[in-house]
């Protein structure tokens, strides 16, 4: 059995491309965003191609929208961070959101990358839109499971949650980032969101209205980027997509510890050779080194 969570992908078809970057340019000087919904998405989604590109020498960044603060925790001695189990010390995820700040931290550092923030940190803040949620920051939407094993959202969501933002206040700080760094490459979750985690969806169409606005400038402050290469992380290969796919081998000992540094999320076996491993249904899923994408946009079009 495959998790819906995190279905696979990983193979390439026929004219793939082996490059994220605009044609001509030296990854050495190159520059990338990752935009992701919470710690350990962009361990399992795109670790290989983040520490590929580190590797090269390019300027990678990671953009975290939330600190996953409604996460489901794996070891016991740890479960008391978990909303709703017992001794857990706040019932919105502020303890575990905490914790994770140094899994992702670990896992960055695994991965090479030049820098790594959250959203309402800055580049990723535009202070003139502010947040109108008061926080300063998104929370993790939370997410319940479907009937046709597919994520949709969960039963309660806070007011200061990703997904109940105006996404033109949240993609307005993700165009800050993409202005403040230039990036030749923005990466983000396909529209779907990989499985239908609510924030991916969001993280998604946040990300795409965000390309958007950075290519225009409303006043005289404003550095327009526009970004030259958008793409979406595929989760399952389809053949009859015709839009131009990317597929990057990476390593799998790097890949490897970036998932490891999310214990809370991820139990990953002794041998470093294996490529299993397992989150909180407990079902063994495969990682893929190999990390496929596809084009959303390209500048000017």
């Amino acid at each position: 059995m495959v998790d819906p969570k995190y279905p696979g992908g990983g193979h390439a078809t026929e004219g793939a491309v082996d490059s994220l970057l605009p044609e001509g340019v030296d990854p050495a000087r190159a520059r990338l965003l990752f935009v992701h919904a919470h710690p350990d998405d962009e361990a399992v989604n795109t670790a290989a191609t983040m520490g590929h590109y580190s590797a090269l020498g390019a300027e990678t960044v990671l953009l975290t929208m939330t600190r996953g603060e409604r996460g489901e925790v794996i070891p016991t001695a740890l479960r008391y961070l978990e909303v709703g189990q017992p001794g857990c010390p706040d019932t919105d995820g502020t303890a575990l959101g905490l914790y994770r700040i140094a899994e992702l931290d670990a896992a960055a550092r695994a991965m090479g990358l030049a820098d790594r923030f959250y959203a309402g940190e800055p580049p990723a803040l535009d202070p003139r839109v502010g947040f109108a949620n008061g926080a300063g920051k998104y929370v993790d939407s939370g997410m319940s499971w479907g009937p046709d094993g597919y994520a949709q959202p969960a039963a309660d969501v806070s007011p200061s949650a990703l997904t109940a933002a105006d996404p033109e206040e949240a993609a307005a700080h993700v165009a800050a980032a993409i202005r403040a760094l230039r990036p030749h490459a923005v990466v983000t979750y396909a529209d779907d969101g990989g499985y239908g985690h609510p924030d991916h969806v969001a993280a998604h169409r946040v990300t795409q209205r965000a390309v958007e606005l950075a290519a225009s400038a409303p006043d005289a402050a404003d550095d327009a980027r526009d970004v030259p290469l958008f793409w979406g992380i595929e989760s399952e290969v389809d053949p009859s997509d015709r839009r131009l796919q990317a597929a990057i081998h990476g390593e799998l000992a790097v890949k490897r510890a970036a998932m490891a540094a999310h214990a809370t999320q991820i139990v990953l076996p002794e041998d470093p050779e294996d490529r299993t491993y397992t989150m909180s249904n407990g079902v063994p899923q495969r990682i893929n080194s190999t990390e496929t994408y596809r084009l959303l946009r390209r500048a000017g079009a």
